[in-house]
């Protein structure tokens, strides 16, 4: 895999103040689905990929995995507020992360994590699809 820079990231991602969108408002007990989730919904519909939305992992947690792609054991994430200061880049949000995601992973689920910028651009559905491909 070939590292890039912040700067290259953000040329190819967007990113920034200038592109950061204001997550609509939550009504009492809905969740409100994301720009990013609602386009990697589409896409995985489009390819024909199972999947379930929201999907409770843990017995005993009120953890949820944004997509499950049914009978992959994948989990994907689509991190928002990643350049507006959202709750997974401050300390306690990402520390909660971790902590959700290592579990998920001891629970035998892999985890994969996109921005709102990668699902825009394709390239989670690309590395989605190659995933699911690889594993027959």
């Amino acid at each position: 895999m070939t590292s890039i820079s912040l700067t290259e990231y953000r040329e190819q991602y967007g990113g920034g103040r200038k592109t950061a969108t204001k997550r609509p408002k939550k009504v009492k007990g809905e969740k409100v689905i994301s720009e990013g989730e609602a386009i990697l919904s589409l896409q995985l519909k489009a390819l024909k990929i199972e999947f379930e939305q929201e999907f409770k992992f843990h017995p005993k947690r009120k953890w949820r995995a944004d997509f499950h792609l049914v009978e992959k054991r994948i989990l994907v994430e689509v991190e928002g507020g990643i350049w507006s200061g959202g709750r997974h880049t401050r300390g306690k949000g990402y520390i909660g992360d971790m902590e959700k995601y290592n579990s998920a992973t001891m629970m035998g689920y892999q985890v994969i994590r996109f921005s709102t910028e990668q699902v825009k651009s394709g390239l989670a559905i690309k590395q989605i699809e190659k995933m699911v491909g690889d594993l027959g």
